[in-house]
């Protein structure tokens, strides 16, 4: 990358600013960058770090003269300086300086941007838009994670519907990373023993405004050749490797905090795959003198832990002997010996008793959340025999449902109507149920428009994409049309953005083909519909899944009227939810713990379907959307409850969706469904957003556990 000294002095921080984050969701600072280089070849990383590296010094010395380029320069620099530094923020009002210790946030994924494709879906963007938010409100939070330099992956599906999984080196010299130092200067490395070696950890920054993670990476010189691959890939290799990142997480991620010089008083774990960060910080109290039993009391009191799957494949479990292997030098260091270590992750799995990272972690974190309401009495009944002499109601899992946040997900354009008719600081105070009752002042015509425009961005972004991959990779034609090649932007559209795995149905709609071939090809009042998503490289049921889908799109009976876009990341995501009619969701209830695409979309006005399951079950009203919801026998009986809600959707859209949509006046705009809009909007948009969520993690979960670790010793501030 361009070294600041190596830019010329009027932009020097230009630099600087490409290494925060924060440009990701101000939209003056990406336009500023996207003054750089208007029209990127692949626009899917918009990287500004890349991309001050591919800049000639000519261009730069250019630019430096430019009088209106440095204008815009220096007023974003004064926005970004006045963000990241300033003292007057949410938590500051209401704690003052009473509260100055960090709360700690691990994560196995962190999904921030796309410059940076160290996610795979729906946890790791909820954890980037908790940083994001903590940000904006100055919550001192601190992420641990891990950098994995080759990601996740990235997808292509062959003309038969096969996912190919294509892993890229990440290139950390074009990435908005920098080296994590410890207080003496020196690259933060941390040592871990894993078994009978050393493992070195090379701890990396990443700044998200006023938010920084430290990410982990195993690729060091000193390591064996499959510990330095350790970290290489997201939820990647089998079970050993698998306990292997779990220990790097947790331990070491305990140990490059101390070595960096942080004393969090709050510790969060996000999912069980950290879980053993808790036990890295009860041997920190066991050599420090304090009893097993007390130093699990301490611990307990300063540790939050999140559940965020009913599934129960989605929960780690091990095999007592690959424990024993890695941690049987390990566990006396606490005192323990091998039942009383064991006996910690104990849980009855399907194949036999095994160490379960989220039975580990509700037994050693004192505050415990799922992520919907639906989704705590699901936890509290899945979980219940962690705690055997309560009932199932008092079960101590608690909920906080999931929230987005808002400035990253929201349209440019909804954002100027916003402005215009709630507030000119509408995104400051986004999270006031009374301010969105400006909602009904916009126009029936001017939201319909902008709707209209955001359509059109996106089946462009389809279609472009798919004349790329024709022209790039010489596709068959009916991979072309499989790709949404002729959508219409005249057309109702129904999105449907999932990862590929079977209880998410992406099939529902695909029971009944007549049925779906007479909505789809409706001579008048036509349909059609943009699937995309992944499917877990070891999940070869979802794969199969996904080729159903992408069959169907290459069937001529469909017209064209079902796409597949390939390589779902946040880039796509963000112009399904501007851009479609209608949000699709069909999980197998009660499998859905939450879900957040539905409130994004919901923000730009885009009304959901969805079965009454995760974040829909508290989000629907009866007039601001539609619930899937067929009276069919219970879950137990998928067969039944499948058919059933399928024909609750055929239904669904048929009856309401459809005729409302096509409900238009002499100029195009259906008065009715732009009601609808506006209802979707002011109903979701302040009860779903990551600013609710993070105040309500900090009100009822963090301060307690601050008071336990001796902050917040006095009451907090009125709001």
């Amino acid at each position: 990358m361009t070294a600041s000294s190596e830019l010329p002095a009027p932009l020097a921080r230009l630099t600087e600013l490409a290494l925060n984050l924060w440009w990701s969701w101000h939209p003056e600072a990406q336009a500023l960058f996207g003054r750089l280089e208007p029209f990127p070849s692949e626009p899917r990383h918009h990287n500004p770090v890349a991309l001050l590296r591919r800049l000639a010094p000519e261009a730069l010395a250019t630019l430096a003269k430019d009088e209106r380029f440095l204008r815009d320069y220096r007023d974003v620099m004064a926005r970004f300086d006045a963000d990241v530094s300033r003292q007057v923020t949410w938590f500051a009002s209401r704690f003052g300086d009473v509260v100055t210790a960090p709360v700690a946030y691990f994560s196995a994924e962190f999904g921030v941007h796309s410059a940076l494709p160290v996610y795979a879906g729906g946890l790791g963007i909820l954890a980037g838009d908790i940083a994001k938010e903590a940000s904006d409100l100055g919550v001192p939070l601190l992420g641990v994670g891990f950098m994995y330099p080759q990601g996740y992956f990235r997808q292509r599906v062959s003309p038969d519907g096969r996912q190919e999984e294509i892993y890229e080196p990440l290139d950390r010299t074009l990435a908005p990373v920098e080296p994590a130092c410890t207080e003496n200067g020196h690259p933060c490395v941390v040592t871990l023993a894993l078994s009978d070696r050393r493992l070195r950890v090379v701890v990396w920054l990443v700044r998200v405004g006023r938010v920084r993670l430290y990410l982990m990476d195993t690729d060091h010189d000193e390591n064996a050749a499959w510990d330095r691959a350790l970290s290489a890939r997201l939820y990647g290799g089998d079970q050993d490797t698998r306990i292997r990142q779990e220990i790097a997480l947790g331990i070491g991620g305990v140990r490059l905090l101390r070595a960096l010089g942080l004393a969090p008083a709050v510790w969060h774990a996000n999912e069980g795959h950290s879980a053993f960060m808790m036990v890295e910080r009860i041997r920190e109290l066991v050599e420090a003198g304090r009893s097993f039993d007390h130093a699990v009391a301490d611990v307990r009191a300063t540790t939050v832990f999140t559940t965020h799957t009913p599934v129960a494949a989605g929960h780690d479990a091990f095999p007592f002997p690959l424990v024993e292997k890695y941690l049987a030098a390990y566990w006396p260091t606490l005192g323990l010996d091998r039942e009383r270590f064991l006996a910690l992750g104990a849980h009855q799995e399907p194949w036999g008793m095994g160490f379960n990272m989220t039975a580990l972690a509700l037994r050693l974190s004192g505050h415990r959340n799922a992520v919907s309401q639906r989704h705590g009495e699901v936890s509290r009944r899945m979980w219940r025999a962690i705690w055997p002499d309560v009932s199932e109601a008092d079960v101590p899992i608690a909920a906080v449902t999931n929230g987005v946040h808002v400035a990253s997900w929201v349209a440019p354009e909804m954002d100027r109507l916003y402005r215009t008719y709630l507030a000119p600081d509408w995104i400051e105070r986004h999270d006031e149920p009374s301010l969105w009752e400006g909602v009904e002042a916009i126009p029936d015509r001017e939201l319909w428009e902008v709707h209209c425009v955001l359509k059109a961005r996106l089946l462009r972004f389809i279609r472009e994409r798919a004349r790329r991959r024709w022209a790039w990779e010489s596709g068959a034609p009916s991979q072309v049309v499989a790709a949404g090649a002729l959508l219409d932007p005249a057309i109702l559209t129904l999105g449907f953005a999932r990862r590929f795995a079977t209880y998410k149905r992406h099939t529902l709609m695909l029971r009944d083909p007549d049925r779906l071939a007479a909505i789809l090809g409706d001579p008048r009042r036509p349909v059609q519909v943009v699937f995309t998503g992944k499917a877990h490289p070891a999940d070869e049921a979802g794969k199969q899944v996904l080729e159903a889908i992408y069959r169907a799109a290459s069937d001529r009976r469909h017209g064209g009227r079902i796409a597949f876009v390939e390589d779902y990341d946040a880039h796509v995501a963000q112009h399904l939810v501007q851009g479609v009619d209608v949000w699709l969701n069909t999980p197998r209830p009660p499998l859905e713990a939450s879900g957040t695409s539905g409130m994004k979309a919901a923000l730009n006005g885009v009304p959901s379907a969805s079965v009454l399951d995760g974040w829909w079950a508290e989000g629907w009203n009866g007039v601001n959307g539609w619930a899937i919801d067929a009276e069919a026998p219970g879950s137990e009986d998928e067969a039944a409850r499948d058919a059933a809600d399928a024909e609750s959707l055929y239904r669904t859209l048929e009856r309401d969706v459809i005729p409302l949509y096509y409900d238009q006046d002499a100029a195009g705009v259906p008065a009715k469904w732009v009601a609808l809009m506006r209802r979707t909007i002011r109903t979701i948009a302040p009860r779903f957003s990551a600013r609710r969520m993070v105040k309500q993690y900090v009100e009822t979960v963090y301060r307690p556990a601050w008071r336990q670790a001796g902050h917040d010793t006095q009451e907090a501030k009125g709001s």
